[in-house]
């Protein structure tokens, strides 16, 4: 990885490549004290006495209404001040409420821990993506931002993995402890680490002072940043929901036990995700440098490939198989992130990168991590009545047609993305 996405310019070198590392470590614990809830819903629901409805609010909604609303105010201060400072201090709220999980009797004791989680990752990725824009020149931030985006599936399999482990050798409480304090340690290091780079340092022209609310409001006044958020949010409701849901449905419908679930899903997300990841960042940089649409069309063309895929996926009864055909949809689930992040980075000057990106955070996490979750809990509780242990398998039926909506909205932006694109 490391000669692939080494910066040209002197300035960032091995550190810039150390920074990175150091990025996608912090990015690994968002995902991981993100996602932990769902290897864990099975020993929460029996615990705590919840319905699937209650698991899906606090996997989502609970998580989302802070983490998106403080998007943009965090932002707005990173590009202003320190961003090293409030990844710090953000890295170290998250982790801290995580371990409070633990601690959590009954279900509102948990949602609003939960909301804590979600106020400390409000300050964890937006100014990360412009601190990346500021050690790695334009035509490597595809690829570098998708190097950071391997704290997803990496932190999602960790997440997946230690909670199951840990809630198999002890309970699902002391996972979250664990998990948490280890992210409290982190964070020291992060600050030793990462310095705070000069804005506008790998672009042609230098940046300018952020403007108070100028440059937000001609953001919202772009038809492709509108198109590319909706577009992110559809298919982050089909993937945010499944990701939760599907150690529940393997229990549920293939009888896995915790360890086992553990095992096979941790490894099918890090290996899928991974080349996903990689895959659309690599595609980004090479395809979209001569043409900036193909940042938008990769992974819309991704997003209809993995629709089938999934639908022949949860209808597989072997494992081999359920591996080999759920592998590929995980790996096309994550394709977007490179190549789409990289478009927004350039729908603004240098100096607004980290409001950029909190706005159109805060458009894919309110609707797709807000709504993804519930959505899939809402219908299996709907379908239970009728269709019992296997209602979570129509649930996540009636969620794939998400993709088609992603698709649709990638492909109107891609026709608008050139007349919007800031050089």
């Amino acid at each position: 990885m490391t000669t692939i996405v080494q910066p040209a310019d002197p300035r960032a070198g091995r550190y810039g490549i150390l920074v990175l590392a150091i990025l996608i470590l912090a990015y690994t614990f968002n995902f991981l004290d993100r996602q932990i809830l769902g290897i864990l819903a099975g020993s929460i629901k029996k615990d705590l006495g919840l319905t699937d409805s209650q698991l899906g609010l606090m996997g989502g909604l609970a998580f989302a209404l802070f983490y998106t609303g403080l998007g943009i105010p965090i932002a707005w201060l990173a590009d202003r001040g320190n961003r090293t400072w409030i990844m710090t201090g953000a890295l170290t709220l998250w982790s801290g409420f995580t371990a409070l999980c633990g601690f959590a009797g009954g279900f509102w004791q948990l949602f609003f821990c939960r909301m804590g989680v979600g106020v400390g990752e409000a300050g964890g990725v937006a100014p990360a993506y412009s601190l990346i824009a500021d050690y790695f020149p334009k035509a490597q931030r595809a690829r570098a931002l998708a190097a950071y985006s391997f704290g997803i599936p990496i932190g999602s399999a960790l997440g997946i993995l230690f909670g199951g482990l840990i809630a198999a050798s002890i309970d699902w409480r002391a996972a979250f402890i664990i998990v948490g304090l280890a992210g409290v340690l982190l964070a020291p290091v992060f600050k030793l680490i990462v310095k705070e780079p000069p804005r506008g340092g790998m672009d042609e022209a230098p940046a300018v002072a952020a403007p108070a609310t100028g440059g937000l409001r001609r953001l919202l006044a772009k038809p492709s940043f509108w198109l590319i958020s909706l577009g992110a949010a559809a298919s982050s409701v089909c993937g945010y929901g499944v990701a939760f849901w599907l150690p529940s449905f393997f229990e549920r419908s293939l009888g896995m036990g915790l360890v086992d679930r553990s095992l096979f899903l941790g490894s099918m997300t890090l290996v899928g995700g991974v080349i996903g990841v990689w895959a659309g960042g690599w595609l980004g940089d090479r395809l979209g440098q001569a043409r900036p649409q193909a940042y938008l069309l990769v992974p819309a063309v991704a997003f209809l490939i993995a629709l089938p895929c999934f639908f022949l996926a949860v209808q597989a009864t072997s494992l081999p198989i359920a591996f080999v055909l759920f592998l590929i949809p995980t790996g096309l689930n994550l394709v977007w992130l490179g190549p789409v992040i990289t478009a927004v980075q350039h729908l603004v000057p240098a100096a607004q990168r980290s409001t950029a990106s909190a706005c159109f955070l805060f458009v894919n996490n309110l609707i797709g991590l807000g709504l993804g979750t519930w959505f899939f809990g809402a219908v299996s509780d709907a379908l239970t009545p009728r269709f019992g242990t296997e209602a979570l398998r129509y649930a996540i039926y009636s969620g794939l047609g998400f993709y088609v909506l992603s698709a649709a909205l990638f492909g109107l932006a891609a026709l608008r993305l050139r007349r919007d694109w800031v050089a």
